[in-house]
Order: C-alpha cells, then sequence, then structure tokens
C-alpha cells in the first residue's frame, strides 16, 4: 500500500507540475488523489481541508505576511542605493569591483528584505548598467547577480526558515535565525572568493580604494537599513518580542524610514504596495496550508519510514547518507520552489538525519542552504528568471559562467554539512539552545 500511496503521489506531482500546473494545485490534486487509496473520496478530501486549516492555523505564521510587507516597502523605498555605496566602499578596491559590490550588496539586502528575487531586482537593476558600461561580461555578471541574491534567505530575517520551524516543530525561531548567519556568509564569501579569480583573469576594471571618510559617509547613509536588522533580530533574541511580533516591528520601522523621511514612496501607493504583498502571503500560505495535507498523507502513509529504510538500505555511513540526502535536495531544488519542497521533505528526512545524530536546527540550516542553490537552477529557479530579464541576457548564456559559481556554492554547502558547529556557535553563545 505505501509503495502504491507514494507511486501515485509523487507520479501526479511531477506529472502536473511538468504541464504547467501551479505548484499549490498539483500538491492539492496529487495528496486527494493518493488519499484515494486509504480513504472513501469524501473522507479523503474532508481530510485535506481539515490538515489545511489547522496547518494555517500557527500564530508563528503571521510573521510571513509582515516580513512580505517590510520587503515590498524596503524594496521601493530607496534602499538599495544607499546599500550598494556601503558595499562599494567596503569591497570597491577588489578585484572585478563591481561584481563584489554586488554580491556584498545582495548579501545585505537580501538580509533586510528576506526576499531572493527583490534582491536581485533592486541590486541588479541599479548595478547592471554600470556594469555594462564599465565593460564586464553581460552574462557573467548576470550570473554573479543570480547566484549572490539568494544568500539573503540564510541570512535572517528569514520566511522560509520559518516555515521550516513549523514543520520541524520544537524549533525557536530566534535560533534558526541566528544559525543561519555563518552559512550564509560563507556561501557570499566563496562566491567572491571565484568571482576574484575569474574578474583577476578577464582583467576586469578595480574601482579606487574609498576613502576613511566616503566609507564613514556611505556607512552613515545606509545606517538606517542596517539598524533594521540589529533592531528586529537583537529584540527576537533577547526576548524582547517574539518573531512574529519582530516582524510588525520590521513593518513599522520600514514605513516610517520610506514614507516619511526618505519620502521615497507616497501615500498613494500603499495600496497597491499592500495589494502586491497580498497576493505573495497568499501565494505563501496557500502552499503552506495544502503541503501540511500532503506531509500528513505522507506519514499517515509511512513514507517517510519507507524513504529511511531505503537509504539506510545503501549504507550506514552518516557522511554519505548526509551526501546522498545533499544530492536528493539539490535536485528537488532544481524542480521545486523552497517552500513547498521544504514542507513535503521535511517530514520524510528528519527521521533518518535524528538517527545520525544531527539535530533539526543543523539539518534546518542545511536544508535551506541547498534549496538557495536551486533557486539559480532551471526550470523553477525564481531568482534565474528575475536576474535573467533584469539584465536582459538569456538562460542558455548564463548558464556556463554560473557554473563554477555553482561550485562555489557546493562547496559551501559541503562545509555547513560536515562542520554543525558554524549553525550551532551563535545560537549556543545566546543560550538557545
Amino acid at each position: 500500500m505505501e509503495a502504491k500511496v507514494a507511486l501515485v503521489m509523487f507520479s501526479v506531482f511531477f506529472i502536473l507540475v511538468f504541464i504547467g500546473v501551479p505548484i499549490a494545485f498539483a500538491i492539492g490534486v496529487a495528496t486527494i488523489l493518493s488519499m484515494f487509496l486509504m480513504f472513501p473520496a469524501w473522507v479523503a478530501i474532508s481530510i485535506v481541508a481539515q490538515r489545511m486549516a489547522a496547518g494555517l492555523d500557527n500564530f508563528a505564521l503571521l510573521a510571513i505576511p509582515f516580513f512580505i510587507l517590510a520587503g515590498t516597502l524596503m524594496n521601493r523605498g530607496g534602499i538599495a542605493i544607499r546599500l550598494i555605496n556601503f558595499a562599494k566602499a567596503m569591497v570597491g578596491w577588489m578585484p572585478g569591483s563591481l561584481c563584489h559590490v554586488n554580491i556584498m550588496a545582495n548579501m545585505l539586502f537580501g538580509a533586510i528584505s528576506g526576499s531572493a528575487t527583490a534582491a536581485a531586482a533592486a541590486i541588479g537593476g541599479t548595478l547592471d548598467p554600470i556594469q555594462k558600461k564599465e565593460g564586464y561580461n553581460a552574462p557573467f555578471a548576470a550570473a554573479v547577480n543570480i547566484a549572490s541574491c539568494v544568500t539573503g534567505l540564510l541570512i535572517p530575517p528569514s520566511n522560509v526558515l520559518i516555515v521550516y520551524a513549523l514543520i520541524a516543530g520544537g524549533i525557536s525561531v530566534a535560533a534558526l535565525f541566528l544559525a543561519g548567519y555563518i552559512p550564509g556568509i560563507i556561501m557570499g564569501m566563496a562566491l567572491m572568493m571565484v568571482t576574484g579569480i575569474i574578474a583577476k583573469r578577464r582583467g576586469y576594471p578595480v574601482s579606487r580604494r574609498a576613502t576613511l571618510a566616503e566609507g564613514l559617509r556611505t556607512f552613515w547613509e545606509a545606517l538606517p537599513s542596517l539598524l533594521l536588522i540589529v533592531i528586529v533580530i537583537g529584540g527576537i533574541v533577547f526576548g524582547v518580542f517574539t518573531a512574529t511580533e519582530g516582524s510588525a516591528v520590521a513593518v513599522v520601522y520600514t514605513f516610517i524610514w520610506a514614507v516619511f523621511i526618505y519620502r521615497t514612496i507616497s501615500f498613494a501607493e500603499l495600496p497597491r504596495l499592500i495589494l502586491e504583498s497580498t497576493v505573495m502571503t497568499a501565494v505563501v500560505l496557500l502552499l503552506v496550508g495544502i503541503s501540511v495535507g500532503m506531509s500528513w498523507a505522507m506519514t499517515n502513509a509511512d513514507i517517510p519510514l519507507v524513504v529511511s529504510d531505503f537509504i539506510l538500505g545503501i549504507t550506514d555511513s552518516p557522511t554519505l547518507i548526509m551526501l546522498l540526502i545533499n544530492i536528493i535536495l539539490l535536485i528537488v531544488g532544481v524542480f521545486m520552489d523552497m517552500t513547498p519542497a521544504v514542507l513535503i521533505f521535511t517530514p520524510i528526512f528528519l527521521p533518518i538525519v535524528n538517527d545520525l545524530g544531527i539535530d533539526n536546527l543543523h539539518f534546518g540550516i542545511i536544508m535551506v542552504y541547498n534549496l538557495c542553490i536551486g533557486l539559480c537552477t532551471p526550470p523553477v529557479g525564481t531568482a534565474l528568471f528575475v536576474g535573467c530579464s533584469i539584465s536582459g541576457v538569456k538562460i542558455q548564456e548564463v548558464f556556463r559562467p554560473l557554473l563554477p559559481l555553482y561550485a562555489a556554492q557546493i562547496a559551501g554547502l559541503m562545509l555547513v554539512t560536515y562542520i554543525p558547529w558554524l549553525s550551532k556557535v551563535l545560537p549556543r553563545f545566546f543560550n538557545l539552545i
């Protein structure tokens, strides 16, 4: 029975995704059809509806719409250019200076907005004409923007980490947020190393080193944006407010700066921005709700146990098992967006990694790191599509320069996977684990 349920569920799901059915509907149809093998039709539909409602009835999920709205306000609020100027003062002296500025600015903007696509659009859209003017290869510049915009999904605040905390259960969102800092920085540094080598070989221009006065000026201009990270994450870590309350603080903070101080957003624009955020929230929460139903169906059919027995039957080496899980997640990331992938595969892999002695917090960072790479790959890589659209290059043109950047990301993934200290040191320092 387990094999039949798994076969129907995943076959229907991948067929529907392949023919272009929206992923939330693909998950729902695949779940209901597979449950027809276990229950009468009306019972299966009723269970899925109940599980969707129960999955969304969680106070922690309220943080997602607030962080999405805060990110939308930041994206329209003139924050990108201030972060770019600050990044240029910090790393503009390195070979291929504008590419390093792109990576650094994406790390900062992504960390503040929590959105890879917003970072790719805001930072890439600002830097792309400058890079073309200075003679940078357009596909390479686009590849750097695409590969680096996902770093902000590891560096908090991150909606996908909140979703993982909900599914895994018993994990502090604050601990997960802190756990993502060092892996996110490792990804960014790995990309900068590879970019620097390529830029030096190609003789890309180097900007002059910023003076102390210029560095201090750009830091002062970017400080209000950077303070958001300190206020929100600091407040969550030190118990001043919860992650949900912190997301509301982020909205208020960005609203004040964008509307009243920077004056880059007018009151007339607010309804449109709120509507955009509402649509994005609806998409995310629909995925969350329907994926909870699929997770329940898989658990009820013992699919996680079957997968666990299969993997453990191949090898009993923890090193090889984690390598195999990483390979599977990398493949999953190629075909599936982050949120549904986290919702579907977390209950499958958690029992396996727990048997290996790997705690849920560390595995959460490993999973998100894997799926970040998937956002840069076709056919469903949203970061890839946005980056190519902004730069005006075709996907087939950008794929080759992406290969060495993929290698850098995977090298960082291996470090994070096999050195748990990198994920745990900050949560442990603040006594959150």
